[in-house]
């Protein structure tokens, strides 16, 4: 086995993306907390918060992500155990019980059950014992994937539970021998996904009037389309070159809820304007191009599902986060990665960073005699 290394073969660009989008996103977050009864000390927390994510970073980043394989079950197990704490003792605030405490601290499980149900999903994937030519052999994961997304849709977590199924679709997609497999998955999730929409029994009425309000934007204009309206008018208003930093209205005077979480989009739009959330895009268009070389250098199966699964949780991210403040996505309330406020997404994506660093720096390991990833399919 050949080794080179570990700082000839680091992703530079994808560990300075994630850095320089996270130091952004402590200015935005500085901004939209700017008026607030305790901006500085989210700032503050905030800037913690990086502090300990990018060290989480760079031990994952040290750490042979085979590691995550070899105890992939008992990696599942915790993550339902973690989700299931919410239930039982968890924190409500906002009309949804999501955290948990653990001494003076208080987390989100489903923040880091999305990286932890992509290492174990990857493990089912990755089986050589498992063809994926059955339809059986596909039970395993989609089960795997759909306790922990009930758990979270019961919280409710709409949007964290689409992320786990949506991750397990893109991993499909790579992962299936054949089209023919995905289309037949493709059909399925489409009609679960219609049933649920239209059921009364399983979304909340918020959820649901949120649904409306992305079919009839005017639907509601004072209650469940306030947030939508709001921040329509917010990254409208900033125009090409947006009001200026720490001079937004419709944010700084809190138009716009969460506009420091779920909505911090709109603080971009409106003080930077369309120049500033194009180039934010295009900051993270840097990221998944950095992610996705991961995912064509990985050296196995196991390492390229995990790329595959840990590069769609941040596509995913982005695009139902930024689709839901321009009013094309439903309202679901998920965190912009690096950027919206909080500590357990921020760690989360840099621990995802860290795993796919270390899948990069393995890609020099070369071992004789073992079939490439596209081999393996």
């Amino acid at each position: 086995m050949l080794e080179r290394p570990w700082y000839v073969s680091l992703n530079y660009p994808l560990a300075l993306c994630a850095v320089a989008l996270s130091v952004f996103g402590l200015i935005i977050i500085k901004s939209a907390t700017l008026h607030t009864p305790d901006g500085a000390g989210d700032y503050h927390r905030q800037t913690a918060y990086l502090i300990v994510a990018i060290a989480a970073m760079i031990v994952f980043a040290l750490i042979d992500y085979h590691v995550w394989q070899r105890w992939a079950w008992t990696i599942y197990i915790v993550n339902l155990l973690m989700l299931g704490a919410v239930a039982v003792a968890g924190h409500a605030a906002l009309g949804a019980q999501r955290w948990v405490g653990v001494g003076p601290l208080v987390f989100q499980p489903s923040e880091p059950a999305k990286l932890l149900l992509t290492l174990s999903l990857a493990a089912v994937l990755a089986d050589p014992k498992r063809t994926h030519r059955r339809w059986r052999d596909l039970a395993a994961p989609i089960a795997a994937a759909l306790v922990p997304a009930l758990l979270v849709l019961k919280q409710p977590d709409l949007g964290s539970a689409l992320i786990f199924v949506l991750i397990l679709s893109a991993m499909l997609f790579f992962a299936l021998p054949n089209l023919l497999h995905f289309a037949a998955y493709a059909a399925g999730l489409t009609a679960v996904a219609v049933f649920t929409a239209a059921s009364p029994y399983i979304l909340k009425s918020y959820q649901r009037r949120r649904l409306l309000v992305f079919l009839h934007p005017k639907y509601d204009p004072q209650g469940a389309g306030w947030s939508l309206m709001q921040s329509k008018i917010a990254i409208g208003s900033g125009q090409l070159t947006g009001k200026g930093l720490f001079s937004g209205t419709q944010t700084q005077l809190g138009f716009v809820p969460e506009h420091a979480t779920d909505f911090i989009f709109t603080v971009v739009g409106e003080e930077l304007g369309f120049l500033g959330a194009v180039s934010l895009l295009g900051a993270y268009a840097a990221l998944l191009l950095s992610a996705m070389f991961v995912v064509g250098a990985a050296r196995d199966r196991y390492g390229l599902l995990v790329a595959v699964g840990i590069v769609s949780m941040f596509l995913f991210h982005v695009l139902i986060n930024v689709g839901m403040t321009v009013g094309i996505m439903p309202v679901t309330g998920i965190p912009l990665p690096f950027i919206s406020y909080g500590g357990s997404s921020l760690i989360t994506c840099f621990m995802a960073v860290g795993v796919l660093l270390n899948i990069h720096l393995q890609r020099h390991k070369i071992s004789f005699g073992e079939p490439s990833p596209r081999a393996a399919r």
